[in-house]
């Protein structure tokens, strides 16, 4: 009897081995070159302009066709190359690499180094990035940072302006003293002139006052604060900002706050702003003394009662026993409780919490709320029974017992009205974020209401969200209107012509537009919407800046590459000549 050898015994044990490999399948990983064609990152951003770019436009070309590669711009955008001039607003660099992270080739950014989100960048991918820098020429600059004020006026009113000046730049030897005109101009007639003192680096704040017989003309206006007789200024496109302003003869809306308060300021200050009416805030510091709330000057009791007999809108922030001599012929809103600070009255104090809205006219617009999350109010006063009102919103003490209404609406032959029976609303916009947001949504929603067919929108469905923009940003849009936005044509004219073009929003309301430098008139075509909108020639680019990021050689990318057992085909090889081996061994002794 034949039995098996030692020869027979490995070589099936050679089979099995492989069989089992082979059926178990493990895995290795090995780094290998991320790929040999680049991809460059140009920068163009309108600080390139001119020689930097036409260097940079053939660093990056060259580094392209050595390497077979692509070429992306990036600035304000992430868009395909061409050779088109920069145009970009401003130097973003995050998400060009964000863009790039998943490409496993070299990374080669081209740039000027002034980049705006440095501090921003991935550590990792920042890294990676071989950087180009291009020296960019220094020179003395001064420029006009920011301009503020109101955006809506009424004849008679002061006007003035907080105006932000700096300087960039070494000053050259007799240059003279930092001294400069600062003028305001509208339509080409200068309004207002004043010389200030420029710091020797850095910014300085100043204001700038036009009295009430230089304000513009009533209806939308765009004025020119410029910068001039600055020696050795070396780059005069950054030496104008602009801000659109809106006059009318009489207010829209009129807000009445007796005594003065944190209400009253916060409700004039959003009002203005989400119902885009002229608003005059007027309060009475002492019995019967009235004052300007914006520039607290002494207001006489007949001014005060012909705004609010004229105003479409009047807010009452106080006792109703102390309005009762206004007459008032537009929507009425009414904050009747007081407390928290503001004295005793009628009100209870204590943390009331609001509940989510009941069905009303206005459940539509707070949809979205996240009403656990805002402030308490501080104090809720009782509400004379009115089987007309709806309550609108209602609020518990500590989030228990019963709730109690805090804001209803109402609706006669004499107008609507509003009443809001809580203090302390003003907490919501005071928290800031999505507490703001609710603030702003309910007093737009009430102004909406108080106004009727009207609208607090001033029958709008389009409005800008920026009435000026630098020089390469986008002017941004926002849908007003009720139900989901829609495409709207827009009508521009400047001093070169009419430009037409359509407004097309994203699922948020929102859009933009790019338009050159120029002062445009625009008409919105079937939502009667109308005004001035400012692209303006300054950009932050065209000031001196140290460059941000350093010119490095960057790292190689290198990717892991697992590779299992059964991708290897000497394997099968094995297992195959092990059984056959062992097949022709039997055989050749004749065993079975």
């Amino acid at each position: 009897m034949r039995r098996l050898t030692p020869v027979l015994v490995l070589l099936r044990a050679a089979g099995l081995a492989a069989l089992l490999l082979l059926f178990w399948n493990p895995t290795t990983a090995r780094e290998i070159p991320g790929g040999d064609r680049p991809l460059v990152l140009l920068d163009a951003s309108l600080s390139m302009t001119g020689a930097p770019w036409r260097a940079a436009l053939d660093t990056a070309q060259a580094i392209a066709r050595a390497g077979h590669g692509l070429i992306w711009r990036f600035g304000d955008r992430v868009a395909a190359f061409d050779t088109a001039p920069p145009g970009d607003g401003a130097s973003r660099l995050g998400p060009a690499l964000d863009a790039a992270a998943a490409r496993g080739g070299p990374l080669v950014v081209v740039t000027d180094g002034a980049l705006s989100d440095t501090a921003d960048l991935p550590a990792d991918l920042r890294a990676r990035a071989r950087v180009i820098v291009l020296p960019r020429s220094a020179s003395f600059d001064a420029f006009v940072a920011s301009v503020s004020g109101p955006r809506r006026l009424m004849a008679g009113d002061t006007l003035v302006l907080r105006v932000t000046l700096g300087t960039a730049g070494k000053r050259e030897r007799g240059a003279g003293k930092g001294t400069a005109v600062l003028a305001v101009s509208s339509g080409g007639r200068r309004l207002a002139s004043q010389q200030v003192s420029l710091p020797d680096s850095g910014t300085i704040t100043t204001g700038i006052t036009l009295p009430p017989s230089r304000l513009p003309p009533p209806g939308w206006s765009a004025l020119e604060v410029r910068l001039s007789h600055v020696p050795g200024d070396a780059e005069p496109r950054d030496d104008a900002r602009w801000l659109v302003v809106e006059v009318s003869a009489q207010p829209a809306a009129v807000v009445l706050g007796s005594p003065p308060d944190w209400e009253s300021r916060f409700l004039a200050r959003v009002l203005g702003d989400v119902a885009r009416v002229p608003l005059k805030l007027y309060v009475e510091t002492e019995p019967g003394r009235w004052r300007d709330g914006a520039t607290l000057s002494p207001v006489s009791a007949v001014e005060v009662a012909r705004a609010t007999a004229g105003a479409r809108l009047v807010a009452l922030v106080g006792g109703p026993a102390r309005f009762a001599a206004f007459r008032m012929s537009g929507g009425v809103l009414s904050f009747v409780a007081e407390g928290g600070g503001g004295g005793g009255g009628g009100s209870r104090e204590g943390d009331w919490y609001a509940d989510p809205p009941s069905p009303s006219p206005l459940t539509g617009a707070l949809a979205g709320i996240i009403w656990d999350s805002l402030p308490p109010l501080a104090a809720v006063a009782d509400l004379p029974p009115d089987s007309t009102a709806v309550p609108v919103i209602a609020a518990r003490l500590a989030r228990r017992g019963a709730p109690r209404p805090v804001v209803v609406l109402s609706e006669s032959p004499g107008g609507r009205r509003a009443t809001v029976a809580a203090a302390g609303l003003w907490r919501w916009a005071f928290r800031g974020g999505a507490s703001e947001q609710a603030y702003r949504s309910l007093v737009a929603a009430l102004a909406d209401f108080l106004l009727g067919e009207r609208g607090a929108r001033g029958g709008a469905r389009v409005v800008p969200v920026t009435y000026e923009t630098p020089n390469g940003l986008p002017l941004r849009w926002r849908w007003n209107g009720r139900g989901a936005a829609e495409d709207v044509a827009i009508t521009l004219t400047d001093g070169r012509g009419e430009r037409s073009d359509t407004l097309r929003f994203d699922a948020g309301g929102q859009t933009e537009l790019r338009l050159p430098p120029g002062v445009y008139r625009y008409a919105l075509r079937g939502s009667g919407g109308q005004g001035v909108v400012v692209v303006e020639e300054y950009s932050d680019e065209w000031r001196p800046a140290t460059p941000a990021l350093r010119a490095q050689p960057g790292v190689s990318v290198a990717r892991l590459q697992s590779t299992g057992l059964r991708d290897r085909w000497w394997l099968f090889v094995v297992a195959i000549a092990a059984f056959a081996a062992e097949w022709a061994w039997r055989r050749r002794h004749g065993l079975p």
